[in-house]
């Protein structure tokens, strides 16, 4: 069995107790999990987001982007640990980073504060990372999982850049776009995330699959934004994500000139 993955038994040793901590009753973990939620004027939705994230988790990182409104007061009422971060530049792939640096945990949880993503999921996420994945991906199309807030052209859109991924490097996924997703902490040594925007979520998927990290899909179900308006815009944000993939595209191609060009500096050497 796994070193970090035991069953939680009642009236376990006290010492074996504080290592490992309980998530079921069958179920204990010893990685600590550290959930970061970026938020900026979510105030009405934090309740709904902090009530199902499951208790055993290590720390909350709320990363508050400006708010105008009580966003940061509602956090820290609702889960009195919060460890709140302010977000300095702006754009969600800017929010997270900033999010990951200030987390502790050897497992990081990605969760939306919109109310769309259900923390009773992160179970989930967990155990396919101790189970030996290195990279848990929500999938809203895998089996067993769903949406509730997909228009038909969103849908055909990540259908269609999910392919084209797919195609390009080498991945098999089933959903492209989709931000809740957790991982070991070694991974963002191995993905340098340099993306402020909100296609940072797709450039983490191709880069995981361009570094080699063990991907595992996790069905997941997205519901409806509960208050507030999505800014996202179907066909201008489906054009910042291809330009990402294009982009990632190029630069593959360009390290595997590289060897080439290095063989071909050294003979010249040798010859002159």
């Amino acid at each position: 069995m796994s070193s970090v993955l035991r069953p939680a038994f009642s009236g376990q040793d006290p010492l074996m107790a504080s290592k490992y901590r309980p998530i079921s009753s069958h179920l204990a973990i010893a990685p600590p999990v550290s959930v970061v939620i970026p938020a900026m004027n979510e105030a009405e939705n934090l309740p709904y987001v902090f009530k199902t994230l499951p208790g055993w988790i290590h720390e909350v990182v709320l990363v508050d982007g400006n708010s105008t409104d009580n966003t940061v007061e509602v956090a820290r009422e609702l889960w009195p640990d919060v460890k709140v971060v302010e977000q300095r530049g702006k754009g969600k792939g800017d929010a997270l980073i900033t999010g990951f640096e200030a987390c502790t945990g050897d497992i990081i949880v990605m969760v939306d504060a919109d109310g769309s993503a259900d923390g009773n999921e992160i179970v989930s996420y967990v155990s396919a990372l101790v189970s030996g994945a290195d990279f848990a991906k929500g999938s809203r199309f895998a089996n067993g999982g769903g949406t509730s807030d997909m228009t038909p052209i969103r849908k055909l859109g990540n259908h269609v850049l999910c392919a084209v991924v797919n195609a390009k490097f080498g991945a098999r996924y089933t959903d492209l776009c989709y931000g809740y997703n957790a991982f070991w902490r070694h991974c963002l040594d191995k993905i340098d995330l340099d993306c402020t925007g909100f296609e940072v979520e797709t450039l983490m998927n191709i880069r995981v699959v361009k570094a080699g990290l063990k991907v595992q899909e996790i069905p997941s179900h997205e519901y409806l934004r509960i208050h507030g308006s999505s800014n996202l815009r179907a066909v201008r944000d489906g054009f910042r994500v291809l330009k990402v993939i294009l982009k990632e595209r190029s630069n593959r191609r360009a390290l595997r000139r590289r060897p080439h060009a290095a063989q071909l500096d050294s003979g010249q050497g040798e010859v002159s």
